[in-house]
């Protein structure tokens, strides 16, 4: 099978709500972005362990009642030539599974949810989409049309999902977070994350300061106003969402 797990944890009950799942991690990803958390799966070296997905399937096989579904993520899993066949296995495993992606594959993407593989995709949100902003923020310059249509594709999928920004003082203001949230009108959830000045794909941004708990819950409100379900990584979701 086309892919490489690079990581693997057994059990979560904070990676998809409500759900005890297991997280597949998988190397490569066609972003560069400077605060990434995650540096040793966007470049992996040779001595990072493979874990053969043999070794996962027998560890879900045990768990069958325990482990309600998988999270696949990355790096970015849609660089995998192998994903299809993966997501199949896990399925037929009984298992619910949700996508982590980045949104630069919706040919892929759509094809995963029309073929029923999927139950729930978390799509990353870098910027507004423009393409100077996005350039700016993943490291490398990408098709915002695609990244828009995996927008689409997602919110009129009817599974659950989310959106979901790392709001990085460097990039990110009320603006920026209001623009991206207009352009998420329809979707169910919005998420954001605090930027942690940790573990950082380019070390300068360990200088960086995040933005305190009362911006963040500023920009909730802000973004809240176009998209349902606006909330913060970490904190009880607001009364009335």
């Amino acid at each position: 099978m086309a892919v490489q797990i690079k990581g693997f944890i057994e059990n979560s009950l904070i990676e998809w709500e409500g759900m005890i799942s297991s997280i597949v991690f998988l190397s490569g990803c066609n972003f560069r972005c400077s605060y990434c958390h995650s540096p040793h799966l966007v470049n992996p070296t040779e001595d990072l362990e493979t874990i053969p997905i043999e070794a996962v399937i027998g560890y879900l096989k045990k768990k069958r009642g325990w482990v309600d579904g998988v999270v696949v993520s990355g790096g970015e899993p849609t660089l995998h030539s192998g994903l299809k066949e993966l997501l199949k296995e896990l399925k037929a495993l009984g298992l619910k599974v949700k996508l982590d992606t980045n949104g630069t594959n919706p040919a892929l993407l759509e094809e995963l949810i029309e073929d029923g593989l999927l139950d729930c995709v978390a799509m990353d949100i870098k910027a507004p989409l423009e393409d100077e902003n996005y350039r700016k923020v993943a490291g490398t310059a990408c098709n915002v049309h695609d990244l828009r249509r995996s927008v689409k594709v997602i919110i009129e999928s009817g599974l659950e999902h989310e959106f979901r920004t790392t709001v990085c003082p460097s990039y990110l203001g009320e603006k920026e977070i209001e623009d991206i949230a207009r352009t998420l009108r329809g979707a169910k959830r919005y998420v954001l994350q605090s930027f942690r000045p940790t573990n950082c794909l380019d070390p300068s941004m360990l200088e960086v300061t995040a933005y305190p708990p009362d911006k963040l819950r500023h920009f909730r409100k802000v973004a809240g106003a176009h998209v349902e379900g606006c909330r913060i990584r970490g904190e009880m979701e607001p009364a009335g969402s």
